[in-house]
């Protein structure tokens, strides 16, 4: 009874474990004369190795612009995606071989970012750093310098982002969140004293991703100041950066 059972298990595991998860490698039919193996990553490695034309590759990992392949008779060596791009699957489907970076684009994890524009009249200078924890939602952290004409100071804020199609090329995003802003006057031309209020922002934005791991970003953000006066303070922010993720 129980070798029957342990039986169907493995079975059924055969049929319903992705072909990625039991060690099974992405596999190509070479189309043009032949294909260059190269001994590393990039064309300074010499060539050591050729597949003809209808020989088979398996595909083991990329870097870059380059793949690490396995021909039939076990040989291992780097071809470029150029080649590898005119390669096709074993029942003719042309090669599914992606821009560089757009697969660690959707799959990031970390990110980091500084931006420079406009809060409230002053010029800011942010930098922020983000955790994706799925394509669609990141929680960030940001630390913002701000320099006006009569008051200068500092905001720290949290938030979370909402990039509802990730997979495009150019994404909108919303994000929301709170946090704490200094504001110091000149006391040369204002004498004020120097304020601590919290905030809270909501806003848009565009990611568009450049090449590899580089991305620009531009947002807006409308925020609240809850000052100890009778009224709070609504203030806009525009700025634009470049971020690189991993």
């Amino acid at each position: 009874m129980y070798r029957t059972l342990l039986l169907a298990a493995l079975v059924f595991s055969s049929f319903v474990t992705p072909a990625h998860a039991r060690g099974e490698h992405y596999v190509l039919v070479i189309t043009e004369p032949f294909l260059d193996l190269h001994t590393g990553p990039g064309r300074g490695f010499p060539q050591f190795h050729v597949v003809e034309r209808g020989g088979e590759v398996s595909v083991l990992k990329r870097r870059t612009d380059w793949f690490k392949l396995r021909d039939e008779r076990g040989v291992e060596g780097w071809a470029s995606r150029a080649q590898l791009a005119l390669a096709v699957e074993r029942d003719g489907t042309p090669a599914r071989i992606d821009q560089p970076g757009s697969r660690e684009y959707l799959e990031r994890r970390w990110e980091v970012g500084a931006m420079i524009g406009d809060f409230g009249g002053a010029d800011v200078l942010a930098g922020y750093a983000a955790w994706h924890f799925t394509r669609n939602l990141s929680v960030e952290l940001w630390a913002s310098d701000i320099s006006g004409r009569f008051s200068s100071g500092w905001m720290v804020n949290a938030n979370i982002v909402h990039q509802p199609w990730p997979e495009w090329r150019i994404s909108p995003f919303l994000t929301l969140g709170t946090g704490v802003i200094r504001t110091e006057p000149d006391a040369t031309l204002v004498s004020s004293p120097d304020r601590t209020d919290q905030l809270a922002h909501a806003g848009v934005g565009l990611r568009m991703h450049l090449t590899r791991r580089f991305m620009l970003r531009a947002e807006y953000k409308g925020y609240v100041v809850f000052t100890s006066r009778d009224e709070n303070e609504g203030v806009e922010e525009w700025k634009a950066g470049f971020a690189f993720f991993f």
